[in-house]
């Protein structure tokens, strides 16, 4: 098997400009995205005496998992459950006073739906 060829290093460097570029465009697009539905948000879970339960299926999950750890790590009590084990028994782990952060791509699979809409 022989080694991938390497590109030279301009060719290297305009790919990374070109990437932080994109990266900066789709994060500067997010500042009119944010709204009084993030302040509802913010103000959900800065009130709320539980933890803040992170749920999500696929790349959301892995996305997930990354906010439950920086909320955590930040000092807001959060926890990451997978919605496939959530409705096979870990919803029993989210408590009435807990905040649900349900995150999908397309927002119609199933499981975080089903999980975020428990009452325990």
């Amino acid at each position: 098997m022989d080694a991938p060829k390497i590109p030279p290093h301009s060719v290297l460097i305009a790919s990374a400009r070109k990437t932080v570029k994109i990266e900066l465009e789709a994060v500067a697009a997010l500042s009119d995205r944010i709204d009084e539905s993030f302040a509802r948000a913010c103000e959900i879970i800065l009130k709320s005496t539980g933890r803040v339960v992170v749920i999500g299926m696929g790349k959301s999950g892995h996305v997930g998992r990354k906010i439950a750890a920086t909320l955590a790590s930040t000092g807001t009590t959060a926890m990451f459950v997978h919605p496939a084990e959530a409705s096979h028994g870990d919803i029993g782990m989210i408590a009435a006073n807990d905040v649900v952060l349900a995150l999908s791509n397309s927002g119609s699979t199933e499981d975080p739906r089903l999980a975020a809409n428990t009452q325990t």
